[in-house]
């Protein structure tokens, strides 16, 4: 049974996540893989997520008319994410040598200075064709070491210039295959096992109840100012993850 201390963390790293979430329409994973690393390793914060991320995803994958559509588009991004996953499934579950916490750290930190960049890619349609299992691959690489599925494949989905619903529909495809790909790599390596099961299940709530908040204030403040402050947050973050292996 984890101690009321642990429990108290790991409520409020899901509500904020949550939050975060009902705010912009990502940053679940990222925000509570980042926050759980500083008390755990990152593979048992990445094994803590699991349940809330297919709570959270799954409606928004199904929600819309553009899911077979996303499939069928994006079928090779995904099995390339299968593909680098498991070749660097290693750095994530071995939680003597601090290499996957550091890796964690410079994801988070690339993702937040991208984001809070002004430069944007545009992908012409014809370049997807080899393009997208290479950023499958890529992302897959880097969800294996980390346990964070954001980055290359969102800023590459962005690049596409989606309609607005397609791209929030396509987001919410590839983090559910990155959450089934990820408990296949947490399962493999024994990580994800019945004690750590429940623990991501009582983090469904906190995640829920913060997806509901985030809505609400979604609707009173500039999400523009919001999402920089989060990527901001996400560079603080990153940089004292990836230090940590330093000190």
């Amino acid at each position: 049974m984890p101690d009321t201390s642990l429990l108290v963390f790991v409520a409020l790293a899901y509500l904020l996540a949550g939050t975060v979430k009902g705010i912009i329409g990502l940053g679940l994973p990222t925000v509570s893989i980042g926050l759980l690393s500083l008390v755990m390793p990152p593979a048992q914060a990445a094994a803590l997520m699991v349940i809330p991320s297919y709570a959270t995803n799954t409606w928004q994958m199904l929600h819309g008319p553009y899911f077979l559509s996303c499939l069928r588009r994006f079928w090779s991004l995904y099995l390339g994410s299968v593909a680098g996953a498991f070749t660097t499934a290693g750095i994530l579950t071995n939680e003597q040598s601090g290499t996957a916490a550091t890796a964690l750290g410079l994801a988070l930190a690339a993702y937040a200075v991208f984001g809070l960049s002004a430069v944007r890619f545009h992908v012409p349609r014809r370049a997807e064709t080899w393009l997208s299992p290479v950023i499958g691959v890529a992302t897959g690489a880097v969800l294996g070491a980390t346990g964070v599925f954001v980055m290359p494949a969102i800023p590459y989905l962005q690049a596409l210039e989606l309609d607005r619903d397609e791209f929030v529909q396509a987001m919410g495809l590839s983090f559910t295959v990155g959450t089934v790909i990820l408990t296949a790599v947490l399962l493999f390596n024994g990580v994800f096992v019945l004690a750590v099961a429940g623990l991501s299940a009582f983090a469904v709530l906190p995640a829920v109840v913060g997806m509901v908040i985030g809505r609400r204030i979604r609707a009173r403040v500039d999400a523009a100012t919001f999402r920089k402050l989060f990527f901001i947050g996400m560079l603080v973050l990153g940089l004292n993850l990836a230090a940590r292996s330093f000190y």
